[in-house]
């Protein structure tokens, strides 16, 4: 999907309800306190690695670190930053592997603003990259984001036991993969 057709559904309001002025641009320096309230929100926090309570001087430093392995994109609603997704291309002899991560302003989860932001990045992956295999790993229990990666060719690698502490609690993660250029919902793979 090119820059045009990511926006061009601009005065419309999409089929599965999702507010019609979302725009899917790459991330700025100067967005940074927008990036930091929305990674504080609880619910963003609860489905992320992320601490609580994470300052605008910790987002400035984490942008100012990317470089030209690394795609982050934001997804603005009347200019508030309501997702974010980034993309990581690994080097050497793995730099055919990219790492996926993301996450959605709590208000907008389920109408469709993570799968618009997935297939912005799996363009670059595809597209730009030619990255054989893209991986991620998901809270166990984020069900909602295991069926969005399942509809967009992840598949389930293994369980990760204990894998991080939430909550007072330890949780599983699940490892997912896509490999190839499988096809994503609404694709098919005879063109």
């Amino acid at each position: 999907m090119t820059k045009n057709q990511t926006n061009d559904d601009a005065s419309e309001v999409t089929e599965n309800g999702l507010a019609a002025d979302i725009f899917i641009r790459a991330v700025e320096p100067e967005d940074a306190p927008g990036v930091t309230t929305l990674m504080n929100l609880p619910g963003y926090r609860w489905g992320t690695m992320r601490l609580p309570y994470q300052s605008v001087s910790t987002t400035r430093q984490k942008m100012s670190t990317s470089g030209p392995n690394f795609v982050c994109l934001v997804a603005t609603s009347k200019e508030e930053i309501v997702g974010m997704a980034s993309l990581t291309r690994f080097e050497g002899r793995r730099s055919h592997v990219g790492a996926v991560g993301m996450g959605v302003h709590d208000a907008y989860v389920g109408n469709g603003l993570g799968s618009r932001l997935l297939t912005s990045l799996l363009d670059v992956a595809d597209d730009w990259w030619a990255l054989r295999r893209i991986e991620l790993t998901v809270n166990a229990d984020n069900e909602r984001a295991i069926g969005l990666y399942k509809r967009m060719g992840f598949e389930r690698e293994g369980v990760l036991r204990d894998y991080a502490f939430r909550g007072g609690a330890f949780i599983d993660a699940v490892s997912m993969v896509r490999l190839g250029n499988a096809p994503r919902s609404g694709q098919s793979s005879e063109t």
